[in-house]
């Protein structure tokens, strides 16, 4: 039996320069499952993006999936692109081992807190006030450098983490300090500036974009404050769910978040497309 990928729509371009196309997932001509593949204005167009990837129940563990996966990975080849991602759900048991198999390299997890009613509060000579206006350009010229460099340290080209991070920044802070739905803090402890939470509070949930120490005052517990930190204005905002993402290899935030009551809903996948 030949499993094979048969396009349902004509090959979509997005304004911006997006492509989309959906095919059904077929045996002998027969549908089994759909199959959608992206690419992202913000993973740029040298990215593909598997979002949707079902096999019907009657024909799972036959190795359709498998198929149909490196049948996207050649249409992707096709549009140019020389990567290509896929997020997957936590309890995915069966997706987790298919891009396992198919050598994926896991570039990061999702994860999230659910929140209470009572802010936790912050430890005795800890206190947050808002980046000034002053700090802001010192501060994002630093944050859009990490990012870039965090990005290079997972396979992107120099140049391309380099976009990739100054489209980022663009995107989710449009108008700096003033963006509606971000809080960008720093936390003093004693009087010192120890570190740096941003913040982006949405309809639904509140997502961490970035948490760091300052490095001469790192392993003293202020990442942790961070956290609370965030929590207390996820909690003053009214929402109940905090997010955020982590590296994969960041172990020390991985056991900070895990400590904290996180739990991963997701792990987000990349291949080289050689």
């Amino acid at each position: 039996m030949t499993t094979t990928l048969r396009p349902i729509e004509p090959l979509q371009h997005g304004p911006d320069g997006t492509l989309l196309r959906r095919f059904q997932v077929c045996v002998n001509s027969r549908p089994v499952g759909t199959l959608s593949l992206e690419t992202s204005e913000r993973s740029g167009p040298g990215v593909a993006r598997i979002t949707d990837l079902r096999i019907e129940e009657p024909d799972r563990r036959r190795g359709r999936g498998t198929v149909a996966a490196l049948a996207a990975e050649e249409v992707a080849r096709g549009w140019g692109c020389r990567q290509i991602e896929v997020e997957v759900p936590a309890a995915a048991e069966p997706a987790l081992r298919l891009v396992g198999a198919l050598g994926y390299a896991l570039r990061n997890r999702g994860m999230e807190k659910r929140l209470g009613d009572t802010p936790p509060g912050l430890p005795p000579g800890s206190r947050a006030r808002d980046l000034t206006e002053a700090e802001y350009e010192g501060w994002l010229a630093h944050a859009t450098e990490r990012y870039a460099r965090t990005w290079g340290e997972r396979g992107v080209p120099e140049a391309e983490a380099w976009e990739r991070s100054r489209r980022d920044h663009a995107r989710l802070l449009p108008r700096g300090l003033a963006t509606e739905g971000v809080r960008l803090s720093v936390l003093e402890h004693q009087g010192t500036r120890v570190g740096v939470l941003w913040l982006d509070v949405r309809a639904d949930d509140a997502w961490v974009y970035r948490v760091e120490t300052e490095p001469e005052h790192r392993g003293q517990g202020h990442g942790r404050t961070l956290m609370l930190l965030a929590e207390e204005q996820t909690i003053a905002a009214g929402k109940h769910v905090l997010a955020l993402n982590v590296f994969a290899g960041n172990t020390p935030a991985e056991r900070l978040y895990e400590s904290l009551g996180y739990l991963i809903r997701s792990y987000s996948f990349y291949k080289d497309l050689i």
